[in-house]
């Protein structure tokens, strides 16, 4: 038996818990909320939809964390999305605390859980998790770095005309303003992106991804995205309960690779059954240690600003 629990049933929480139910990735499916409404009526919603897949996941709302009891996998997605205008660093004081109401009843319930952080900004609200519920690094991680490259790469194809499943690309560092797309490594069908593009565009690629999700943020002026989050969350959880050993950029916890100690930072990952199964240290070149440094700053300056 494998179960789920999703914390937060908005737009993010809700659409993973329908496409996770899709997947069949779980034999139950907890979607909570500290609306317990709101959580039950998007379950009765999505449990509906069953018979359409053929899936027979079970699936419940609820405010109540007795009913995630042994969750394999805890996903959280609550907490305050941004609006125009806003900085994901604008959330650290209320999302901290709305964290530091969660972790602690989730461990007690789920002890042996794989938690997955969604909440912004994710690298600060990945290490609070990491620090409140005392799990092993490899059990903690963050979600960002899969959404930001598969906006790189949806990028790179509508500026190349290339099928993007023939496009190879990857972006680390902090999530926002600061994370870095690897474009001197990228590749469309194996040969170097540059026999396709000119520099003036793939500058221009670069800053679309690094404003990707202030633009969704800036159309819907009442909510961030939330589409691409979830299947980019799902294709995390797929990973480990299905031990697809998938190498992901996740934010995880660095402990001397690339230099680092007690960070969480978004970098490629091997996921499989036992969550971070091994971190892969890329070769970077000295212009994208400079910019990987940045964020390596920047999340440090962050994280001074966390409410326990």
């Amino acid at each position: 038996m494998t179960k789920i629990t999703i914390i937060g049933a908005g737009n993010v929480g809700s659409q993973v818990a329908f496409y996770t139910t899709i997947r069949n990735l779980a034999n139950e499916i907890v979607l909570m909320d500290i609306h317990e409404d709101l959580a039950k009526g998007k379950a009765l919603d999505i449990l509906h939809a069953n018979p359409l897949f053929g899936s027979n996941t079970k699936i419940i709302g609820t405010n109540n964390y007795e009913l995630s009891k042994d969750s394999d996998v805890v996903i959280i997605t609550a907490g305050s999305p941004r609006k125009p205008g806003m900085l994901r660093n604008d959330l650290i004081p209320l999302n901290s605390r709305i964290l530091s109401s969660i972790i602690p009843n989730i461990v007690t319930n789920s002890p042996n859980c794989i938690l997955v952080i969604v909440t912004n900004p994710v690298d600060v609200m990945t290490y609070l998790a990491y620090k409140l519920s005392k799990l092993p690094r490899q059990r903690v991680i963050g979600m960002a770095g899969v959404l930001d490259t598969t906006r790189f790469k949806t990028f790179i194809s509508e500026h190349t005309n290339a099928d993007v499943n023939k496009v190879d690309a990857m972006v680390i560092g902090s999530h926002g303003k600061l994370c870095l797309p690897l474009i001197n490594k990228s590749q469309i069908n194996g040969t170097s992106i540059f026999n396709h593009i000119e520099k003036p565009v793939s500058d221009l690629i670069v800053q679309k991804v690094k404003n990707g999700g202030t633009e969704i943020v800036d159309l819907l002026k009442t909510g961030s995205a939330f589409f691409a989050p979830a299947v980019s969350i799902v294709s995390v959880v797929e990973s480990i309960l299905r031990d697809n050993k998938n190498i992901l950029t996740c934010s995880v916890l660095l402990e001397g690779e690339y230099n680092v100690n007690d960070l969480f930072i978004g970098v490629p990952v091997i996921l499989g059954k036992e969550g971070i199964e091994k971190i892969i240290e890329l070769d970077l070149s000295e212009d994208e240690k400079l910019e990987f440094n940045k964020s390596i700053l920047h999340i440090k300056e962050s994280i001074k600003q966390l409410i326990f």
